[in-house]
């Protein structure tokens, strides 16, 4: 699924783990909220920490200008964004990288069960800081 060599590959795997079981067990086709319910319970179910829609504050030069609602921010360092799209599109990836650079997390996953087949992809923050108020 995903090389063992990337940071936190346990989790990403433990959480793409659930994705596939959420769009087997629904396919394709509902709203986001449905798959977002949906992965919650399974995460739950396989004991992934995780907090629902996180409000993150989002910085600019040092100064917060808002906040934005992470769709999951699991084990406190991966960002997960869901989408229900019959594709993805190079805006909803940069939109995704954005995130991680607003709330400087290092990794995160776009998840897209709109389609057939579940889609996702694992997105490293190049501009990872760690630390607060950048």
């Amino acid at each position: 699924m995903i090389e063992t060599e990337y940071k936190y590959s346990d989790i990403t795997s433990k959480i793409i783990g659930a994705a596939m079981k959420v769009h087997s067990a629904l396919g394709n086709g509902f709203q986001e909220v449905i798959y977002q319910r949906a992965l919650a319970i399974e995460m739950q179910d396989s004991n992934i920490e995780f907090q629902r829609e996180f409000v993150m504050p989002v910085f600019y030069k040092k100064i917060e200008v808002g906040t934005r609602r992470v769709d999951f921010l699991v084990e406190e360092v991966i960002g997960v964004e869901l989408k229900a799209l019959t594709h993805l599109e190079d805006v909803h990836l940069a939109q995704a990288i954005n995130y991680l650079e607003a709330y400087d997390l290092e990794v995160g996953l776009l998840i897209n069960f709109g389609a057939k087949s579940l889609e996702y992809k694992r997105i490293v923050n190049k501009k990872f800081k760690q630390g607060p108020n950048h």
